[in-house]
């Protein structure tokens, strides 16, 4: 296949799913979890769900950078903007999930503080030479995918002279979080999510490389298929699993191997180990503190961690109780299980994290399935050009 149109192919696409239907076993239930945000909304965007057998179950996973951040480590950033000689530079996504006291970035930038969205480093590291007389702090969040840039990013500041700029550091590692997953008493004891296999991401693969979750699969004997992002890629990862599943195996397949090798990317995987280290522990939104599941900014870059220039700490923040994206980030409730999903939480009016981002399940059901309650309305591969052309996506 050469273009992407070949890759939304209808035929294909009910090939698949004839596939899917011969292939499954009515006697057994398949629980399949979809690490990355990217995956669902392709899954809802291309309503895949109406094409599984419905003994194929789709699990939401965490994989949200924006929607894992805890409110306390956002709350540091809303900190900083609020220091008269800071430039706080953000990607959108985060200037508009709320934070403590139901303050944002969003909200701090009307209120004066110079907030600026930026769509890369080099944007921030570009503010820092045009501004020698302010402190620029880039709010770095992602996981694998977006660490590499921010090394650049550092390694540039150093190389040019810029003593003021600093990064406040929220990146993120993928593998420990499925292990999280893995060991939750969501998982192994109460039994009230139910994963059996995994839809690996493949940005982040592209980076990390397949190798990674051969763990998963040895130790905790569930496969996973690195699969990419359109619609037939979906579902040719789920054919995938469920032919793993029916043969009582468990071990790492790439559908993706147009994008992602066994490897990764050795000279980024380089770049990051030069700048960032561990933390012994990081908080998520969702799972809690997962050990080892964070970077910092080693000793050796000191000068350019806004946590060690400003001394600034995440502090504990209560999250609003009528908001369900912990449970909806660990796989347990459905954005439709929530009580103000889609009334008083909306894209305009977000209250959590998981309606706000553009990888956000809430932001997903929203979208393409708000209607669900009502009418049974689920976009198709047929019209969600129309869809997308009303939504201005």
């Amino acid at each position: 296949m050469k273009y992407i149109s070949e890759f939304r192919d209808k035929r294909v696409a009910a090939a698949l799913a004839a596939a899917l239907a011969a292939e499954s076993d009515p006697a057994r239930e398949y629980s399949l979890m979809e690490f990355c945000g990217g995956h669902t909304h392709a899954i809802f965007r291309y309503g895949l769900q109406d094409l599984l057998p419905p003994n194929v179950r789709l699990v939401h996973g965490p994989g949200c950078p924006v929607c894992v951040l805890p409110i306390g480590r956002l709350d540091m950033a809303i900190e900083l903007a609020d220091n008269p000689d800071v430039i706080l530079c953000s990607y959108g996504d985060m200037l508009r999930v709320p934070g403590s006291r139901k303050r944002s970035l969003l909200k701090s930038r009307a209120q004066g503080r110079d907030v600026r969205m930026v769509y890369s480093c080099a944007e921030a590291i570009r503010l820092a030479q045009e501004n020698p007389d302010r402190e620029v702090v880039f709010f770095a969040i992602g996981f694998e995918t977006t660490t590499p840039p921010t090394a650049v990013a550092i390694q540039q500041a150093e190389a040019l002279g810029l003593r003021n700029f600093s990064v406040l550091c929220n990146h993120v590692l993928t593998p420990s979080a499925i292990q999280s997953i893995l060991d939750s008493p969501d998982v192994r004891k109460l039994g009230t999510v139910r994963v059996d296999g995994f839809i690996g991401p493949s940005h982040v693969s592209t980076i990390i490389g397949s190798s990674p979750y051969d763990f998963f699969a040895e130790e905790y004997q569930r496969p996973v298929v690195i699969a990419g992002f359109e619609p037939l890629d979906v579902l040719q990862a789920i054919l995938m699993l469920v032919r793993q599943l029916n043969e009582g195996t468990a071990f790492v397949e790439n559908q993706f191997s147009r994008g992602v090798t066994s490897h990764g990317n050795l000279k980024a995987q380089a770049m990051v180990a030069e700048v960032f280290e561990l933390r012994r522990s990081f908080e998520w939104r969702g799972l809690g503190v997962v050990p080892y599941s964070g970077l910092r900014i080693k000793q050796r870059y000191a000068a350019f961690d806004a946590e060690r220039r400003f001394a600034v700490e995440s502090k504990p923040a209560r999250e609003n109780k009528a908001c369900e994206c912990g449970a909806i980030l660990r796989g347990v409730k459905k954005p439709t299980d929530c009580g103000i999903f889609g009334t008083v939480c909306t894209p305009q009016n977000p209250i959590g994290s998981c309606m706000v981002s553009s990888e956000g399940a809430c932001a997903a059901y929203y979208k393409y399935r708000r209607h669900d309650k009502i009418a049974n309305v689920t976009p198709t591969m047929e019209n969600t050009r129309e869809s997308d052309a009303a939504s201005g996506g």
